[in-house]
């Protein structure tokens, strides 16, 4: 197993197969112009069982000749793989010529797309917030409202967010929420045994790193008029600091839905909900990856990954969908894991599984027949929590038994080989100690690893525990079935998760909100 590929190392092994002698000849045999207009990208080999891996790539190419579409005309039929330690090609071969896909349709401008004026263009994103900016910040620290926390950025994780802490107006103090909290690894493999595409089961965070592969966020296009910007940096391949500009935005945004509404004998009462939001853009193999962080003033952190891509292409229709000519779009699945050191009111945290069991009234006293009632469960071990969502009611709630509210209540917040090295997939939740080596889910060193070394090793170490120092763990996936609609760009499609106060706060903390005039 090796450790993160360095961008580059990873330049370096693409230009190599440009000057490859083989290569040119096969791209002279298919009666394509190298020039400038082939490219080519690398992606990790994976772990099949090998005892002896060696640091490879696998190199693939394009040809971008009448599309800026990088990956929707992708020359099959050859194979390359090159040694990293010793920049080589160690592996090549022209197995078959395959149809190339038309460049006709695969473009995503208006004037490629053959777009209609119907409509309004859009428009650049603009404030909604029209009262200036209502959050401060000092260095990577920011204040909002009843909220304070602090950002900043990984080579591996990106995004990480810290030190989040919420102002109790009742007992007049700042109380402790999140510790720390980021992407952990994202898990994408693809559905097509082929030889083209049987390896191709990345971890985007272990083996490329998500901070490493971000993008520099555009004002008014990603981000609107009031965002505050940062810069990410991190230490380069030779040790020197490398900028990413504008990384990270941070906003006030107007949510567009009510934060609390009642009426009473005539008299309405409305709040509307606002949050601030703080994005990340990352990219890798075709896939953006947009992340969200919001809080709110209910106490509440939303936290979204989106995803957009351009399209994969194959020709085995059996593993994909026929989007165009020549063009499948192969099936293949995202798993986001986040890791969660959740403080609430201090270290000292227990996990708690509430289920939903319905009752049956036996009583004679009741018309009723049945009813339904909370049954609790603390997690003694790290096995007892691991959970499977599904059809089942339940609520996930990371407590502290040492902390009650003046009503006695725990105050909480709730909420084949590839799968050997992503078994961490196996559970939408899992709960461990805290351990400081303990932080990807994937293992420290991700390439061509053999899951000995991940978190669904370290949940079956410990034995009984109630309370302590715990991390919580979710992964949000989906299964992605490509279709029309997804080509020649897809889409935003979100998932995410929150964060809520359960039994944290004496009352409502939205009815310290000020209506607006």
């Amino acid at each position: 197993m090796g450790p993160l590929l360095t961008l580059e190392e990873q330049t370096e092994a693409n230009q190599l197969v440009l000057t490859y002698p083989p290569f040119i000849r096969s791209i002279e045999k298919r009666k394509l112009k190298l020039s400038e207009v082939v490219v080519c990208s690398s992606f990790t080999v994976g772990w099949f069982g090998e005892e002896n891996a060696k640091r490879n790539l696998k190199i693939l190419c394009f040809y971008l000749d009448g599309t800026v579409n990088l990956y929707a005309r992708p020359i099959e039929g050859i194979t390359i793989v090159v040694n990293l330690d010793e920049m080589k090609v160690i592996e090549y071969a022209d197995r078959k010529t395959v149809a190339m896909p038309k460049a006709e349709g695969t473009g995503f401008s208006k004037s490629e797309s053959k777009r209609s004026d119907f409509g309004e263009p859009s428009k650049n994103i603009t404030d909604n917030i029209q009262d200036g900016r209502c959050f401060d910040v000092d260095g990577h620290s920011i204040s909002w409202t009843n909220w304070k926390f602090h950002i900043s950025f990984d080579v591996r994780a990106g995004l990480i967010v810290s030190l989040a802490s919420i102002y109790d107006q009742v007992q007049e103090k700042f109380r402790h929420v999140l510790y720390k909290g980021f992407i952990s690894e994202i898990f994408v493999p693809y559905m097509d045994p082929s030889e083209e595409w049987y390896y191709r089961t990345i971890f985007d965070a272990g083996e490329f790193g998500l901070g490493q592969s971000a993008s520099q966020l555009e004002p008014l296009k990603d981000c609107p008029a009031n965002a505050v910007f940062m810069d990410g940096y991190y230490a380069g391949q030779d040790g020197k600091p490398v900028q990413i500009k504008n990384v990270f935005c941070i906003f006030e945004k107007y949510a567009g839905d009510v934060l609390w509404r009642h009426t009473e004998s005539g008299y309405s009462w409305k709040i509307y909900k606002r949050g601030q939001k703080r994005g990340e853009l990352s990219n890798k193999d075709g896939f953006h990856y947009i992340f969200d962080w919001e809080f709110q003033k209910s106490g509440s952190i939303k936290v979204a990954a989106t995803e957009y891509t351009h399209r994969d292409q194959i020709k085995e229709e059996i593993y994909g969908t026929l989007l165009a000519d020549y063009t499948i779009g192969v099936y293949h699945d995202h798993f986001v894991t986040y890791y969660l050191d959740l403080d609430v009111d201090g270290s000292n945290n227990s996990f708690v599984k509430s289920t939903l069991k319905t009752k049956r009234v036996t009583a004679d006293s009741s018309r009723r027949k049945s009813y339904w009632t909370l049954v609790k469960e603390t997690a003694k071990t790290e096995s007892d929590a691991k959970i499977k969502l599904g059809m089942e009611s339940i609520e996930l709630v990371v407590v502290n038994p040492n902390k009650k509210t003046k009503m006695g209540n725990d105050v909480g917040y709730h909420d084949d080989y590839p799968q050997i090295r992503a078994a961490f997939t196996k559970y939408h939740v899992w709960v461990t100690r805290y351990n400081k080596s303990e932080k990807w889910a994937a293992g420290l060193y991700v390439d061509q690893s053999h899951g000995d070394d991940t978190l669904a090793i370290w949940s079956s170490r410990y034995g009984d525990r109630k309370q302590g120092h715990i991390v919580l763990w979710y992964t949000v996936g989906f299964h992605h079935v490509p279709c029309q609609e997804d080509f020649p760009i897809m889409p935003t499609l979100s998932g995410g998760f929150e964060l809520r106060p359960t039994n944290f706060f004496e009352r409502n903390p939205d009815l310290d909100t000020i209506s607006p005039p």
